[in-house]
């Protein structure tokens, strides 16, 4: 459903976007195509090499580019982030929360620290990011935050249960905040991307599926920007025509049927994984 306000256009040229997470993914194709529209950018994320070779890359007459190095999964980090991202007294009025993580492996198999560090970067940094630019955006009259979410939203996630609980919280979360903000003038939007071709699953393993099962990271963020670029702000974007067709049958899903099919192909991808593994050469 749509927001009732109208809003500008994403990334236009009189305006800064924060992207975090922004050093490889989602995140740098972020960057690119505002980059593109002439839209000043903050880059956000813990791997510094990577960001200051993406700001060069983009930086021109048109596009300011800062660079701020932090790791979003320390406690704290959030409230450090806003913080420095204000004293550099930029116009900030997209916010990208686009950092996250996942780990393939059941529950007890993951290291406490391995799942506290989960939902502090996905969870809880995007809650407390989301909190203060969006009071920013209210005092200004204008604003987005795109939080950036899954499909695997829809239905619980056996054997990544952290990672797809804590994008179910940003999905329901985004979508509240959506609505709190209704009138002001500032917006949520949530997106819930499917299967796309980025260093997730690199970190994860258990990549199912061939090529042309996933989405590039152009595609998903053309489809975002085109989303808030429309005059009226939808609350959930799902990019990709397949997406959007399954997204309300998977949510809609008796929940014996949708656990048992999450967990079968969460599974495969588990066995995947070893096998991937076991194929990598021994460097000991």
């Amino acid at each position: 459903m749509p927001s009732t306000t109208p809003h500008r256009p994403a990334g236009d040229a009189s305006t800064t976007a924060v992207v975090t997470g922004a050093s490889s993914g989602l995140g740098a194709e972020f960057a690119r195509q505002l980059s593109a529209r002439g839209t000043d950018l903050i880059l956000v994320a813990r791997r510094e090499d990577r960001l200051v070779s993406l700001a060069n890359e983009l930086r021109s007459p048109r596009c300011r580019v800062d660079v701020i190095v932090q790791d979003l999964s320390a406690s704290g980090a959030g409230e450090t982030l806003h913080h420095e991202i204000r004293s550099l007294g930029r116009p900030v009025r997209l916010l990208i929360n686009n950092a996250g993580s996942g780990t393939l492996g059941d529950v007890v198999d993951t290291s406490v620290a391995d799942l506290d560090a989960q939902i502090q970067l996905n969870a809880t940094s995007v809650t407390t990011l989301s909190r203060l630019f969006s009071s920013d955006f209210v005092s200004a009259g204008a604003g987005t935050v795109v939080n950036i979410a899954s499909l695997a939203a829809l239905l619980p996630a056996p054997h990544m249960a952290v990672y797809g609980a804590t994008k179910a919280y940003v999905h329901s979360f985004t979508e509240a905040l959506s609505v709190e903000l209704s009138g002001t003038g500032a917006h949520a939007v949530v997106v819930d991307p499917g299967p796309t071709r980025t260093e997730f699953f690199d970190a994860s393993g258990g990549r199912i599926g061939p090529d042309s099962a996933f989405a590039t990271v152009e595609q998903v963020v053309a489809a975002t920007l085109r989303a808030l670029d429309r005059r009226r702000v939808p609350r959930v974007v799902v990019p990709g025509r397949g997406n959007a067709f399954s997204a309300p049958i998977l949510s809609r899903l008796p929940r014996g049927l949708g656990l048992t099919l999450s967990e079968r192909l969460n599974r495969l991808g588990l066995e995947i994984a070893a096998r991937e593994r076991d194929a990598r050469p021994r460097t000991d």
